[in-house]
């Protein structure tokens, strides 16, 4: 069951990221809010879930977004993991938690997919990446950071149930 509800929460996030997002975009950059739902998940329920997690959201961002396949299931699958090794040592309820959690994650996340694409061979001017993606990117996902945190604490907690 509770396979099935996350899931749910996943492609739901996809269809937001999707369609509505880009809507609220700025120079073609929008939230990315499986990855902040990753960041959620691995920091309240461990690294386990947040691998799962990480991997499946990747998955679906990659089969949409139509770019390079497996950039996102490879970065996204790392930020799960990394962000669950710390699960044990926050404070979950910290009104600060989902904000430094997501911008350490947003950098990472997008450092991870640049160097990805240079080990691909791919010419990638690591400044204007940092400068014009990444960034903007790191604002976008705090305004979201906090509410997604609460919905997925939500459905940590009926999930546990």
């Amino acid at each position: 069951m509770s396979i099935l509800i996350w899931l749910s929460l996943l492609l739901i996030a996809l269809i937001l990221q999707s369609t509505l997002l880009p809507l609220v975009s700025f120079k073609g950059i929008h939230p990315d809010l499986l990855l902040v739902t990753v960041v959620s998940c691995a920091l309240l329920s461990g690294k386990e879930n947040g691998v799962g997690i990480g991997f499946f959201a990747g998955l679906l961002q990659d089969l949409v977004a139509g770019s390079i396949f497996g950039i996102n299931t490879l970065s996204k699958l790392a930020t799960g993991y990394l962000f669950g090794l710390a699960e044990r040592k926050v404070f979950k309820e910290h009104v600060l938690l989902p904000l430094l959690a997501t911008l350490v994650a947003t950098l990472f996340n997008g450092l991870a997919g640049v160097v990805l694409l240079i080990l691909l061979g791919h010419k990638v001017d690591f400044i204007t990446a940092l400068l014009q993606n990444i960034v903007p990117l790191v604002g976008y996902n705090l305004i979201i950071a906090i509410p997604v945190h609460h919905i997925v604490y939500r459905v940590v907690k009926f999930t546990a149930e």
